[in-house]
């Protein structure tokens, strides 16, 4: 466990440079966007009411979603539109609004196939044990000039990040951050332990919540995951209160539509009001 020394609220002390974005500085950086990519005309207005929104706030953001969701409850569930055409409508969106897009990836292959139109390459908490997708994401973020996020396995302790951290230095990646998303809590249930983000970024890592996977209830449903997402607005505040260098949030038009994870996204009406919560805490820790 590491040592009781007084880390600072905000912000871990350490800056990443993720596309024309940074995360580590004074103002938080939030990843936005929703679950799976349904298609290249949902993806872009998406996009575009979730740049808006952040225009308005002043706020730097990251567009997020998947092109597989490949750890489903039930095997008929929807899973995406694939690895080259998703990473491409992910990348083309981006360049419509001029941010950088960051999505899942699972194995050595894709890390290579992403790493050219991914800015941020994230590791699943599933696999945030696999050395040889995390060997494999570091060297092609070397390569490509991207940067790495490693989300907490649910299974995981705090400090058990530091081999994780390891691995991606030995692999040469020095921009990388960790995501906590809630630790496995009984059955069907997670909670989100407030202390772990303290412990992270005790330990020198950039630290991002993610306020919606951490109000879960994996396989609750029966074939299907369900959650509580109007307390995702609740952990999002007490996070940015407990010092965060940023908070992913997944967000969508109509959740109750939507073909993943529908119970926990934020609808994009009230993404608005929830950023300025946010940001109000952040001021107040300045």
């Amino acid at each position: 466990m590491p040592s009781r020394k007084k880390t600072p609220a905000t912000p871990s002390g350490k800056e990443i440079s993720i596309g024309n974005v940074t995360l580590g500085g004074k103002d938080p950086l939030f990843i936005l966007g929703p679950c799976v990519i349904e298609g290249e005309k949902p993806l872009l207005r998406s996009a575009h009411t979730i740049k808006a929104i952040c225009d308005d706030l002043g706020v730097q953001f990251i567009f997020k979603a998947s092109y597989d969701k490949a750890n489903r409850t039930s095997g008929t569930s929807y899973r995406g539109v694939g690895v080259l055409d998703g990473c491409r409508m992910l990348a083309e969106a981006g360049d419509a609004i001029g941010v950088p897009v960051t999505t899942d990836i699972h194995t050595p292959e894709e890390a290579e196939i992403a790493a050219d139109f991914i800015d941020l390459l994230q590791i699943p908490a599933f696999l945030c044990r696999q050395t040889d997708l995390i060997e494999a994401a570091a060297s092609a973020a070397v390569s490509a000039g991207r940067a790495v996020n490693v989300k907490k396995g649910q299974f995981l302790a705090p400090w058990d990040l530091a081999p994780i951290a390891g691995k991606l230095k030995a692999a040469g990646c020095k921009r990388f951050c960790f995501t906590e998303r809630g630790t496995t809590f009984g059955y069907n249930n997670l909670v989100a332990d407030m202390r772990s983000l303290y412990w992270i970024r005790e330990q020198g890592f950039p630290v991002i919540f993610d306020a919606t996977h951490s109000v879960q209830r994996p396989g609750g449903g029966g074939g299907h995951t369900t959650g509580d997402g109007h307390l995702a607005p609740v952990l999002a505040r007490a996070a940015m209160a407990a010092g965060v260098d940023g908070i992913f949030l997944e967000t969508h038009e109509n959740p109750s539509k939507a073909p993943s994870d529908g119970p926990n996204q934020i609808p994009h009406a009230h993404l608005s009001g929830l950023l300025k919560s946010l940001l109000a805490i952040r001021h107040a820790l300045a």
